[in-house]
């Protein structure tokens, strides 16, 4: 049994304060004595408990307005901060909702937390980021280390097929537990994910309306379901407007530029007629299998289109800018949240699965294919 992994958190840093003397290093300050709720009530003139209801975000509607925002202006004054811990004790909570996710670096990550500590910190609680480098193994040693500490509730966004087991177990424990882009067939779970299917739908109908016959695909695992659900909603569409769609080996493990250009070399080696358009799982990923078709002699959009997936920062700026799916990512993490606060107010609450509906972008990597096109 491996000793379980130390936790990547992400969470904001209260630095102390320090003072210099010249010609010594840096001493720290001495503490001023706490400021308590009867501090800011004799300040404010109000009873502590008036003070405790406007500084808690779950019953300061109980305050009126003005004494709310006076009450809270004098608490910022006199520097008084709550205590957290004796505020958790007193509900049987810690305050804080652990956000689990696959890989910190993967740019589509960002913006899903953004939207879920904007949902989340209103309300008084903390996300405590959790990493899993994309494995089960260590998704369940972060789990169960999660609920050694009483977490509130667990917000999971880096779930594969493989991990229904783990799941069930996990919401044996009876702590809210919400699902955020990636589903786990099988197991009944709040859900808040995009709608893949039309996202793979969206992108052959582009190219089969441009008038593409011959398409491909580089795709994501097929172990995730939202690279599932894109590459189903894809193959559905092309095979119903009897188009062809050309199968290609393999898999992208994590959607880079390297994968696209790996899965791409295995399109254009290929000694058969070559596919007037492919839809990548990733901008990434085509971003590395369009360079690579410029390699081979290949222009983007006169002889191949090229699609990508999530509409990243920049690749507008990519020669040609891309045709991508854009995908709401910050709306998911509000929305995610919310269902999150819904599932801490009652565990029991009917399942709700909620998909977000992405859309397409035109850029000036895709047109028409060479047979088609006038001139």
């Amino acid at each position: 049994m491996q000793p379980p992994p130390e936790l990547d958190i992400v969470e904001p840093t209260l630095a102390s304060a320090a003072s210099r003397e010249r010609g010594g290093g840096a001493e720290l300050a001495k503490p001023r004595a706490s400021v308590t709720l009867e501090d800011v009530a004799r300040e404010a003139n109000v009873h502590y408990s008036t003070v405790s209801r406007a500084l808690d975000p779950q019953k300061a509607f109980r305050v009126s307005e003005a004494t709310r925002t006076r009450v809270q202006a004098i608490a910022r004054r006199l520097g008084y901060l709550p205590d957290v811990m004796a505020s958790g004790l007193k509900r049987g909570r810690s305050q804080t909702v652990a956000v689990v996710v696959g890989d910190l670096t993967n740019p589509n990550v960002a913006p899903v937390l953004r939207g879920i500590a904007a949902g989340l910190e209103p309300r008084g609680l903390m996300p405590l980021i959790c990493e899993t480098h994309d494995d089960s193994e260590r998704l369940e040693q972060i789990l169960n280390l999660l609920l050694s500490r009483r977490i509130d509730a667990i917000l999971l966004s880096s779930a594969t097929m493989r991990d229904g087991s783990l799941l069930r177990k996990i919401r044996g424990h009876n702590v809210p537990l919400v699902l955020a882009v990636q589903n786990c067939p099988g197991v009944r779970l709040p859900l808040c994910a995009y709608d893949d299917f039309l996202g793979g739908r969206l992108a052959a109908q582009h190219l089969l309306a441009l008038g593409h016959r011959r398409l491909a695909q580089l795709r994501g695992p097929m172990d995730i379901t939202s690279c599932r659900d894109r590459a189903i909603g894809f193959s559905k569409t092309v095979e119903a407007a009897g188009a062809t769609e050309i199968t290609v080996d393999g898999e992208a493990p994590t959607g880079s530029v390297e994968d696209g250009r790996r899965l791409m070399r295995k399109v254009l080696d290929r000694r058969r007629a070559l596919p007037t358009a492919i839809f990548n799982h990733h901008d990434l990923m085509a971003i590395g299998a369009l360079k690579l078709a410029r390699e081979y002699g290949l222009r983007c959009p006169d002889d191949i289109s090229f699609v990508g997936y999530h509409d990243l920062p920049g690749i507008d700026e990519v020669v040609p800018p891309l045709t991508s799916i854009r995908l709401p990512r910050e709306e998911l993490g509000r929305v995610a949240a919310e269902m999150m606060l819904e599932r801490l107010a009652s565990n029991e609450r009917p399942v709700v699965q909620r998909r977000l509906t992405p859309t397409l972008v035109v850029r000036g990597s895709t047109a028409a294919p060479p047979r088609t096109r006038r001139g």
